[in-house]
């Protein structure tokens, strides 16, 4: 027995020595990891230009997290990692999470067909379905692709009046035949997120998921009410200039959201943790669905499906007037890295891929 005990003493002080020498090693390898990465950010966004907050965690610790540049260029007021940006497009995962919620209680089945929701939408005797919507296939010409959109950018609409504005639009395909980002799937998938839930899509996503999550700091958009740790946004057109006014009923369940870097990463842990849904539902937003032909599209449902060096990973970017920002998750490495911008001219979406091949590596 007391044999037994020095074994067991010797292998404990081994493992503290162990430890002892390895903690200055793993501490540099820290320390250089985030002297890259600052090195990259510090070039791009300057100290006195609008700015970024970045944010990477791996195996749910966080590695990173900081700020750059101006939140906003009139009072001169720095970037903090608190503020609060819009994310444009990554909105979409939002809007395709409270679909699948819905389909989890039964309300919705994912083949059912637009006419169930709006039965005098012009399909032209096509079959088009919650599947397509949420994986671009619908074949339904993108608003944001309309030349008279600028014309309506800055109204206030409704779900339905923006569904009248761009549902004559010729269709680019048959349903499921190919793969096309469209911004108008998105708004009609928010449509009958409120026909179902007889809530707004805001108060939809408000209640059933920001508070849920308490993801305290994000909202749907608005360019009227206080919002605390708001930043500024830009455009850089031979100088910066104030970000052009666009009313929020536009991008509606496309691009209206408002998030933080920390509230983004309470998301990514709710949707590891399968906390909204289960995980035989949410795995279907992240399957790499396919065309009519078997042909795979890199596009699950508010993701795509790609890969860095060729680790498998889910990611989406978002622009908006005035913002940028890029969010990538890789499963096998639990690597986070969001990045969130308040100029539209300096777009995060290389270096995210970049600080995230240099975290796996």
């Amino acid at each position: 027995m007391e044999k037994i005990k020095k074994i067991k003493g010797c292998k404990f002080f081994l493992a503290v020595i162990l430890a002892v020498l390895l903690y200055p090693q793993n501490k540099a390898l820290g320390q250089s990891l985030e002297s890259t990465i600052d090195s990259i950010l510090y070039n791009k966004y300057r100290s006195m230009d609008p700015g970024a907050v970045f944010l990477a965690t791996k195996n749910g610790k966080t590695i990173y997290r900081k700020a750059f540049g101006i939140a906003n260029l009139e009072l001169n007021v720095p970037m903090r990692p608190e503020n609060v940006f819009e994310i444009g497009s990554i909105t979409k995962q939002f809007t395709a999470i409270s679909i699948l919620m819905l389909f989890e209680k039964g309300k919705i089945n994912l083949d059912d067909e637009i006419t169930k929701f709006l039965p005098d939408y012009p399909t032209n005797d096509k079959k088009i379905t919650i599947h397509h919507l949420l994986t671009h296939t619908s074949g339904i010409k993108s608003f944001t692709k309309m030349e008279k959109i600028i014309e309506v950018s800055k109204e206030d609409m409704t779900p339905i009046e923006l569904i009248d504005f761009f549902k004559n639009e010729p269709m680019d395909f048959n349903p499921g035949d190919d793969f096309k980002y469209n911004n108008s799937g998105y708004i009609i998938l928010g449509y009958i997120i409120e026909q179902v839930s007889g809530k707004s899509y805001a108060d939809f996503v408000m209640n059933n998921i920001f508070q849920k999550l308490d993801m305290s700091s994000s909202r749907y958009a608005s360019e009227s009410d206080i919002i605390r740790n708001r930043a500024s946004g830009y455009h850089n057109r031979k100088g910066f200039t104030n970000k052009m006014y666009i009313s929020f009923s536009i991008p509606y369940a496309s691009g209206s959201l408002m998030s933080t870097a920390d509230d983004m990463l309470k998301w990514q842990k709710a949707l590891n943790e399968n906390t909204l849904v289960s995980q035989d539902i949410i795995e279907k937003a992240f399957t790499n669905h396919t065309l009519n032909n078997g042909e795979p599209i890199n596009y699950g449902y508010g993701w795509h499906i790609k890969d860095i060096d060729g680790v498998p990973s889910r990611e989406h970017g978002g622009s908006i007037f005035g913002f940028k920002s890029m969010g990538i998750y890789i499963p096998s490495k639990d690597t986070f890295v969001i990045g969130l911008t308040n100029c539209d001219c300096n777009s995060p979406t290389k270096i995210t891929k970049e600080i995230a091949s240099l975290i796996i590596k």
